[in-house]
């Protein structure tokens, strides 16, 4: 198989191992290539020209040569204007990070996610509502991998009516409500079309779609829980 080389690439750092003894695998997500695995060799040494460069959350432009599923990095630069996060918007990064790692196929390109998350990484730098960033983030990542449900319409595609109440089953999306009693479960309507339109300005639509996206990514990501998830919860409700 003969060597493929590509150069300019924008990415952030995903995730990092140690490999070897002298260099790491890192997680690359590549806004033309997805999420890619490669070494970077010697990145360990504590002279190396990379060491100070793969930092997570940090925009990069980087090359890389292999044809296999496991790439080598060539070259990485900084490209500098965002602040480090810190505190609880670092929890936040790191819950994106895992997800994208954990539901993103390899080398399957989605530049529009890879916009919505170099977006949620400027907000979080810039001390923004974070509950917002992190659902407008989230519905881009299940409307890109193909898993966000239709808001609009109910099980049998008659039109949501902002009036009524209805049951959002994982499996099925908005069911009409005919029992009085609600649960976490349950979403209005008005949020319901709320959520069609990417639209979270009102409180109450925040606040239902905050248990919604709980629900989709927790079934998504199945039995083993997201460790970013567990650590920020133990300091303060995500």
């Amino acid at each position: 198989m003969s060597s493929k080389r590509v150069e300019q690439q924008s990415a952030f750092v995903l995730h990092t191992r140690p490999w070897r003894e002298t260099s790491y695998v890192v997680d690359m997500f590549c806004r033309e290539h997805g999420r890619v695995a490669m070494v970077a060799k010697g990145a360990r040494r504590p002279r190396a020209a990379l060491r100070g460069v793969l930092l997570a959350f940090q925009p990069l432009e980087i090359g890389w040569s292999g044809a296999g599923e496991l790439k080598t990095l060539v070259a990485a630069e900084w490209q500098g204007g965002q602040p480090m996060l810190a505190g609880s918007t670092l929890m936040c990064g790191y819950y994106a990070n895992e997800l994208l790692v954990r539901l993103l196929p390899r080398e399957d390109a989605h530049p529009r996610l890879f916009d919505a998350y170099a977006s949620l990484l400027r907000r979080l730098s810039a001390n923004a509502p974070q509950d917002v960033a992190l659902r407008t983030f989230e519905l881009v990542l299940l409307q890109e991998l193909g898993y966000a449900p239709t808001f609009d319409t109910d099980e049998h595609g008659d039109a949501v009516r902002p009036e009524c109440d209805y049951l959002f089953i994982i499996e099925r999306g908005p069911v009409l409500a005919t029992d009085p009693e609600q649960n976490e479960a349950t979403l209005s309507g008005r949020v319901l079309l709320d959520l069609a339109r990417e639209d979270l300005s009102n409180p109450e639509t925040l606040a239902q779609a905050k248990n919604l996206m709980r629900r989709l990514i927790a079934h998504l990501v199945g039995a083993r829980a997201l460790e970013s998830r567990r650590i920020f919860m133990e300091l303060q409700e995500l």
